[in-house]
């Protein structure tokens, strides 16, 4: 199923009235929807980690269970990441939401078709994780319920978000991983190495 949602504007009402949200972002798009929404020192920008962001996102959730964590990826970044579903579905920490932009397509390699762009549905490989929320996203009124529940920290959730497929203008967040490292960890009260 191709979407039509502009991603922009998903990751902005996600991103909005954030509090204390730790956001984890997938390589690519996803890191310059947020940096398009505005930079912010608890983003986690992922930079040469392909198919990490989930991993990331469950470790935050582990960690600072007092925080709600948005892991926000593209459907290419979670193809690569599935096995972090099943670890996720072991645990299932109730702070933690992955909301994956999904246009069925990598945007980062050449607009080739992706796995969900022939109908591989990421919701049902999270439901047979054992996560207790999954929902393929069709309009903005999923994508308010997806932040509600999340900021709500009402159970671990995974979102498919149904995208068009473009390739908008990039904004580039920092790309000093050892300066998004340390700011992080500033923000989140911890010593920087």
């Amino acid at each position: 199923m191709t979407g039509s949602l502009d991603r922009r504007a998903v990751t902005a009402k996600l991103l909005e009235d954030r509090g204390d949200l730790l956001v984890v972002t997938g390589l690519g798009s996803p890191s310059y929807d947020a940096m398009a929404a505005g930079d912010h020192d608890l983003n986690y920008y992922l930079w040469a980690a392909m198919g990490s962001a989930a991993t990331v996102g469950f470790g935050l959730a582990m960690t600072q269970r007092e925080k709600p964590v948005l892991v926000l990826t593209g459907d290419g970044e979670m193809l690569m990441g599935l096995g972090a579903l099943a670890s996720i579905g072991q645990k299932l920490p109730p702070n933690l939401t992955i909301a994956v932009l999904d246009n069925g397509h990598y945007g980062e390699t050449g607009m080739q078709t992706s796995h969900t762009g022939r109908d591989i549905e990421l919701a049902r490989f999270a439901e047979a994780a054992n996560f207790p929320w999954t929902r393929v996203v069709t309009d903005m009124d999923g994508v308010s319920d997806l932040r509600t529940r999340m900021q709500s920290r009402s159970g671990t959730s995974f979102a498919a978000i149904k995208i068009a497929a473009e390739n908008l203008p990039r904004a580039l967040p920092p790309r000093d991983g050892v300066h998004v490292k340390n700011r992080f960890r500033a923000a989140l009260g911890l010593s920087t190495i």
